[in-house]
């Protein structure tokens, strides 16, 4: 039997960790080496702007949740707010970035179990983990929170560790680390060693990082009582992310000259090591199993409820609009894993620089959904009279300027990737995808629109 629409079963518990979760990740345990490398310690200016944007985009998208907390979240809000195009570029961009996130996560997560497993093949790991996270986002959806839930648990774990042992080392003198101290800050080049170019450059790698904490709002359809947890967890997330990142990397640069940090593998790996610790790769290696877990189980869950809402839309075939009987669109799991399925042969097929081209796309993706959630919620406030906007039960902070500031910022972040000759591509690339995108809209428009529309006002009433 099947349920006519999604299930709440996500509490504020689940939906403040999914959050947390989806944005800590291999960001931070392995990307923030890069960011680091452009920018120095300045780099800790990058993560607080960063996240001062990010945190607008959340209160952007909560003011929406709260307001009308449907599945398809921000596609749905552009559809309603810009125009039936921008919901579809919005939507099925949002569905294709995390089929490229999936992708690397699916083989990151066989590169990390051949560390343990040396003489099992890689893709029968790949194919294994695909099919759990695919069984388990069949399950209710209350079971897929406590998985994410108790998984954002053993990252964050990890990460209030590495904090506690690095301050150790810096006021204690523990483990190996020689000269260690604040002064690391400033002592190699200064605290900007490359200039504003540098904090500048390192953007790119910085909002990768906060990448995926938009689930947030696609979770709003299952919530529990939304008008009350989902502003929790964005008031919640944001600070705690940049603790996290911020305070994470001002005791990794304090312990190593920043030169040296990604030199030796990990961040972490240096840290853990440094305690006098022989298991750090090891303890590393389970942390990143179950960050990649995490981030797998999230992306196929938010690609999913996304292509739900669009297909409800009729922006999007009517199969994935169909719930099992635990609530769930089981068809969009499906195609989410078969997804991952044909990129692993295309991933084996490819050559890294190909990949890792691919991948990059990713950051194009994560601004651009970013930027029509802060496009929409303004286009929203502009179709409001003064008395609808002052009911609003969590309203943007510092209307209208923080938004316009926001978007501003998205902006010039798009224009960085342009600038930058290793980031070039993959907006070229991302400006190809939304070409094709519109192409298919109109294609879809002309021929099929009229009964799949006719088809979900049925579905609808």
């Amino acid at each position: 039997m099947q349920t006519q629409t999604l299930t709440r079963g996500l509490s504020a518990r689940h939906i403040r960790f999914m959050a947390l979760g989806s944005a800590i990740g291999t960001g931070l345990f392995y990307g923030s080496a890069a960011a680091i490398q452009m920018a120095g310690p300045a780099v800790l200016l990058a993560y607080l702007i960063g996240g001062a944007a990010v945190y607008m985009v959340m209160r952007a998208l909560g003011e929406m949740a709260v307001h009308n907390p449907v599945a398809g979240s921000f596609g749905h809000y552009a559809t309603s707010y810009l125009g039936p195009l921008a919901g579809v570029i919005t939507g099925w961009t949002y569905a294709f970035e995390m089929i490229i996130v999936c992708l690397a996560d699916v083989t990151a997560f066989g590169i990390y179990m051949s560390l343990w497993f040396p003489e099992v093949d890689r893709w029968i790991w790949v194919l294994s983990i695909i099919f759990f996270i695919g069984a388990l986002n069949l399950c209710s959806v209350k079971v897929f929170g406590e998985m994410e839930f108790w998984l954002s648990i053993v990252k964050v774990g990890a990460i209030v560790a590495m904090i506690l042992g690095g301050v150790a080392i810096i006021l204690f003198g523990f483990g190996s680390a020689e000269a260690s101290g604040l002064h690391n800050l400033w002592s190699h080049g200064g605290f900007m060693p490359n200039g504003w170019g540098g904090v500048i450059a390192s953007l790119a790698v910085v909002m990768f990082a906060f990448g995926g904490i938009e689930i947030i709002g696609i979770s709003a359809g299952e919530a529990q009582n939304p008008q009350q947890t989902i502003p929790r967890a964005i008031n919640a997330v944001p600070v705690r992310i940049l603790l996290f990142y911020v305070l994470t990397l001002t005791v990794l640069m304090s312990i190593y000259p920043w030169p040296q940090i990604g030199s030796q593998g990990s961040p972490f790996v240096q840290i853990f090591e440094s305690l006098g610790i022989p298991a750090a790769a090891h303890i590393l290696n389970a942390v990143v199993i179950s960050a990649a877990i995490s981030a797998i189980n999230s992306d196929i869950f938010g690609a999913g409820r996304m292509l739900y809402g669009m297909a409800r839309q009729g922006q999007a075939p009517q199969s994935f609009a169909k719930l099992s009987s635990n609530g769930v669109p089981w068809m969009t799991v499906l195609v989410m894993a078969a997804a991952l399925l044909v990129g692993v042969v295309l991933n084996y097929l490819m050559p890294k620089d190909v990949f890792l081209l691919i991948a990059s796309i990713a950051t194009f993706a994560t601004v651009w959904v970013w930027l029509m959630i802060l496009l929409a919620q303004v286009a929203m406030r502009r179709k409001m009279s003064k008395e609808e906007a002052a009911e609003l039960k969590f309203p943007v902070p510092f209307w209208p300027y923080a938004p316009l500031a926001a978007i501003g910022f998205m902006l010039f972040v798009i224009g960085v990737l342009g600038y930058f000759e290793d980031t070039r591509s993959a907006l070229l690339v991302g400006a190809a995808w939304v070409a094709l995108v519109v192409a298919g809209h109109f294609l879809w428009s002309r021929v099929l629109a009229p009964g799949a529309e006719a088809e979900a006002q049925r579905d609808a009433a």
